[in-house]
């Protein structure tokens, strides 16, 4: 992509209105526009990230055997009836009347819509074990959605619900998703915990969530520096949290540290808490039996704010590969007064395409100055300088965003590192 045919507008200072870094670096950088209050647009830079988080998510739950589905974000308030939950739910779930006086919510979750789906397609226990997700917005009516999209209203989500015949047969299920979970968590690249949780407005046995450490993370966490143990502070036996860190880890594993994590993964053992309350059964040998279920989400939204929360530094956003909408961006030096350099430039940039790089080719017409810190901005992990002084010198210059070093480099050492 050339950066001359791609829109994006970056800005020097954040709004006076934003408070957590990544909701200032996300405006900044022209990842999202606000339109209402928590509600926001998202631009080509914003929504590239968005939809690789996507891929990866979809990626692995097909693997995994999930089934995708789309179901409406608007949902009847009959079937939050049937489970109690239109009077338990809170402030956040949003109602309104159609023309025919009937009422509805906006969704904040799909847990009565796809049990009302499943009693409809779900018949015998041939049909089962059954997972279906999906990837939708979401609408919760938050009281102070001043995050960014770390606390957004509208926010999109993965959300995925499994039906089996048995509690045995659904914690199978639920282990399943939980290393499907923790694959995706790691092709993300992101350093997260998993910890023990309350299951809250969504009801069930037990839950774990997944949880991005990052500095402005809401909820303390214990963990081990040397095993998957991870936990609330408030679970440990001690009472000064500053006594914590150089604890012996509660399962025998090396020592423990606590940091701030941001949720970005919850996944639950719902049993039998919306099968029973909207009927949803199957006979089985001529027995009736109550499906055990389970309910899986991934804030897709949240993941890229708790990534900036994670790594950013005074310049911007230090994206990870994985998760850059681009990994590397070509800057060319005052290319105007040299076609020589718009030469080489482009023979680069469609060489290292060919190679299966993404890449934006700053060909703008603005001072060095300018694309040097809209790199540093958006968080693009390298950067390749092309000037006079690099072509006489048939050498180039690569930045590496996440400690700002350089290299001079070869052209055969170039394709070479971005092959």
């Amino acid at each position: 992509m050339k950066a001359s045919s791609y829109h994006y507008k970056t800005l020097k200072d954040a709004p006076s209105d934003t408070e957590l870094v990544s909701h200032k670096l996300m405006i900044r950088a022209g990842m999202i526009k606000p339109l209402a209050s928590g509600i926001y647009s998202w631009l080509p830079l914003g929504l590239k990230v968005l939809k690789k988080i996507e891929n990866i998510i979809r990626e692995e739950m097909d693997k995994g055997g999930c089934l995708e589905i789309y179901m409406p974000m608007v949902q009847p308030k009959s079937l939050w009836d049937e489970t109690g939950r239109s009077d338990e739910y809170g402030p956040e779930l949003l109602g309104f009347k159609d023309r025919g006086d009937r009422e509805f919510y906006l969704g904040p979750t799909h847990e009565e819509v796809v049990t009302d789906l499943a009693r409809k397609e779900i018949n015998s226990p041939k049909d089962l074990p059954l997972t279906f997700y999906q990837i939708q917005a979401k609408f919760r009516d938050e009281i102070r959605p001043r995050f960014g999209v770390m606390r957004a209203r509208e926010f999109l989500m993965k959300d995925g619900y499994s039906f089996d015949l048995s509690e045995t047969s659904m914690k199978q299920t639920y282990s399943k998703i939980k290393q499907i979970y923790i694959e995706i968590f790691n092709k993300l690249k992101l350093d997260y915990r998993i910890v023990n949780a309350d299951s809250g407005s969504i009801g069930g046995s037990s839950s774990e969530e997944f949880h991005v450490l990052a500095d402005s993370g809401e909820d303390l966490l214990a963990f081990s520096d040397e095993s998957d143990f991870a936990c609330n502070v408030e679970l440990i036996e001690e009472d000064d949290v500053n006594k914590i860190p150089g604890m012996d880890s509660p399962d025998g594993m090396g020592k423990l540290d606590v940091k701030k994590g941001i949720e970005v993964g919850h996944i639950f053992q719902l049993g039998n808490k919306y099968s029973k309350s909207m009927d949803l059964k199957v006979q089985d040998n001529n027995e009736i039996k109550y499906l055990e279920m389970g309910c899986y989400g991934i804030g897709v939204s949240r993941i890229i704010a708790a990534s900036i929360e994670q790594s950013h530094d005074e310049k911007g956003i230090i994206f990870n590969e994985t998760l850059s909408p681009f990994n590397l961006i070509i800057i060319l030096i005052n290319q105007k007064n040299d076609e020589s350099i718009n030469l080489k430039a482009n023979y680069l940039y469609e060489k290292l395409k060919d190679a299966g790089n993404d890449v934006l080719l700053d060909d703008r017409d603005c001072s060095p100055g300018i694309k040097f810190s809209d790199a540093e901005l958006i968080g693009i992990p390298h950067q390749l300088i092309i000037s006079k002084k690099t072509i006489e010198s048939d050498s180039y210059e690569v930045v590496t965003r996440k400690d700002l070093s350089k290299k001079e480099i070869t052209e055969e050492e170039l394709f070479a590192l971005f092959s």
